[in-house]
């Protein structure tokens, strides 16, 4: 019977705001010592009332999706150096 491991990552979430605009970035270190950052921007529509929370919460969740594409580009990297490595006919 194999044992089970538990990782943990932790993501920090960081924003810049004005009135009409939010940006986001979502950071996180990776056990290798890699830190991977996604950004995200939100701008309120002129025509409603400025509340922060709603565009940290869009800004933020673009952050976390452009992360999510940087952390499989990484993983992808890391899939292809680990395959030529163990192939003796890599080059």
């Amino acid at each position: 019977m194999t044992m089970a491991t538990t990782t943990k990552w932790t993501i920090e979430l960081s924003f810049e705001e004005d009135v009409d605009h939010t940006r986001a970035t979502a950071t996180v270190n990776t056990p290798a010592g890699a830190q991977l950052r996604g950004a995200g921007q939100a701008r309120r529509n002129p025509h409603d009332q400025p509340v922060p929370r709603i565009g940290e919460e869009v800004a933020g969740a673009r952050a976390l999706s452009n992360l999510a594409h940087e952390l499989l580009e990484y993983a992808a990297r890391e899939i292809e150096s680990n395959v030529r490595r163990g192939d003796p006919d890599a080059g």
